[in-house]
This record gives C-alpha cells, structure tokens and sequence, in this order.
C-alpha cells in the first residue's frame, strides 16, 4: 500500500463499470433486487458513500460472490484517502516493548 501510486478503483466504479453496465442493469434495478433505496445505490456508484459491510454482503450475494471483495475494494480507496490526507505519520518503534506478563 505505502508504494501506490494511482487511486484503487472504487467499488463503486467496479460496481457500475463490471457489473450494471455489462448486464444492462439499472441502479434502480439492483436496487429493488437487493432491498434498498436507488440513492443508495447512486451514492456508490458516485463515489459519494463508502460500501458497507451490509452492503457488501447485498453485493456479493446477488452477483454470486464474496463480500470480502467489495470490503477490500473499499478498503483499498479508504486507505489511499487516509494516506493522502494523513499529516506526518509517527516512526515505527526501534524495539518493541514488553509488558510484564509478555517478559515472563
């Protein structure tokens, strides 16, 4: 992750790019077929809200794969953003510390 260069494609992307538009489904389609709202829907495919754990369990269950997928998608946005965003980050520990009951 510290080497990436370029911004991981949404899951919202992947959703609209690899998914909707390849099966000529609307949002308000997949929306109605997994239970939300179609702003729900849009909102992701916008990039304007993050895919949920729910969500990606909704995802994966009606594209007949893992919700894990859609979590690491998003994952991977979400930790570009915070790096992006990130002031100067602490230095690692030169040793690691042990408590009293790691020593004995």
């Amino acid at each position: 992750m510290s080497n990436m260069k370029r911004k991981p494609t949404s899951p919202g992307e992947i959703l609209r790019e690899e998914f909707l538009v390849p099966m000529g489904l609307t949002q308000k389609e997949l929306a109605d077929h997994i239970g939300c709202d179609v702003k729900v829907i849009n909102r992701i495919v916008n990039e304007r809200t993050s895919v949920t754990a729910d969500m990606a369990l909704r995802l994966g269950a009606a594209f007949h794969m893992s919700a894990e997928f859609w979590l690491n998608a998003q994952k991977a946005v979400d930790l570009y953003n915070a790096k992006l965003n990130s002031k100067k980050l602490p230095k690692p520990f030169s040793k690691a510390k042990m408590t009293g009951e790691e020593a004995a």
